[in-house]
């Protein structure tokens, strides 16, 4: 079966490797044009035109994937299928009806739940106990179209949104492949999605980072959680904004002002929330590493009765 790829990001490569390694026959990859990156902002290519390189792949950088130059070289490929991952653009109606299979997404939640750009995000922030990975054929709504496999997997107690991030890009792999396994031998079945069920999970943004005291502190650490390592949870000491890195949440120092520092020990920065506590475990001031409050302590000093905003 003749497979175009297209995707962009870290969270897409394993995917493409593992079609690779299937031995389907991939005539092009599509990913993001090079981008300035860093101080010095230096072209970057992104991961998968990286990886797409080292197998020898063809690759192909559209500023517009749906303009006609695109759409004229994927006439020319006529591939089987199209498979989308993380790419990044909107495939309109030409585009997706091109492929004799039609074109098919990996999503990084199990839908209609989650819909949008920030599932692993989201999933984590909200306090779910399980996410997982849909494929689905693509149609013109956003994450809308009918499912085609899942599969799903708990969510570790402590676990961040960076290390969901790379359990879910392996699993994504291997659910692909047997979408396409089933694809090619007629036996996958099409399941239009209960559009009522869907929930929305927006991009992230540097704001939603900001720790809110008056909220729980199980509220608070998932916060903490969904945001590592991008856009990250931060307050506010003294003027100074502080990232929190890792914490936990605990049931004492009930009393007192939401935001007050109640205790401060080599075992953390003990906060009062809303309802229960938060031992600040990791932070990092700014222009510094991130240190464990033990770390943090040899050197500096963390006032108690303190209000973090």
């Amino acid at each position: 079966m003749k497979v175009v790829f297209m995707g962009t990001p870290d969270f897409a490569v394993p995917t493409l490797e593992k079609i690779y390694n299937e031995g389907y026959d991939i005539p092009l990859v599509i990913t993001q044009p090079d981008r300035p990156k860093g101080r010095g902002k230096k072209l970057s290519s992104p991961p998968v035109k990286i990886k797409a390189k080292e197998l020898g792949l063809d690759v192909y950088q559209p500023q517009n994937v749906n303009d006609k130059e695109c759409i004229t070289q994927l006439e020319k490929i006529s591939p089987d299928v199209i498979v989308v991952i993380a790419y990044g653009q909107i495939l309109k109606e030409d585009l997706l009806n091109l492929p004799k299979y039609g074109c098919v997404n990996v999503h990084a939640s199990l839908l209609p739940k989650y819909r949008g750009a920030a599932p692993i995000n989201w999933v984590i922030i909200n306090g779910e106990k399980k996410t997982g990975i849909t494929t689905m054929y693509m149609d013109k709504g956003l994450d809308s179209g009918d499912i085609l496999l899942k599969e799903g997997i708990d969510i570790r107690e402590d676990e961040t949104a960076g290390e969901l991030h790379d359990r879910l890009m392996y699993l994504g792999a291997d659910v692909l492949v047997e979408t396409l396994r089933k694809i090619e031998n007629g036996t996958l079945e099409r399941i239009p999605q209960d559009h009522d069920k869907a929930t929305y999970a927006p991009m992230m943004d540097r704001k939603l980072g900001k720790i809110d005291w008056e909220k729980s502190a199980e509220k608070i650490k998932n916060l903490v959680r969904g945001t590592y390592p991008w856009p990250g949870a931060y307050t506010n000491y003294k003027g100074k904004k502080v990232k929190i890195i890792e914490v936990d949440a605990i049931d004492q120092f009930k009393e007192g002002e939401p935001g007050k520092v109640v205790k401060v020990s080599d075992e953390g920065i003990y906060v009062n929330a809303k309802e229960g506590c938060i031992v600040i475990k990791r932070l990092q001031f700014p222009n510094k590493r991130k240190m464990t409050i033990r770390q943090y302590l040899l050197g500096n000093s963390f006032e108690e009765d303190v209000i973090l905003q």
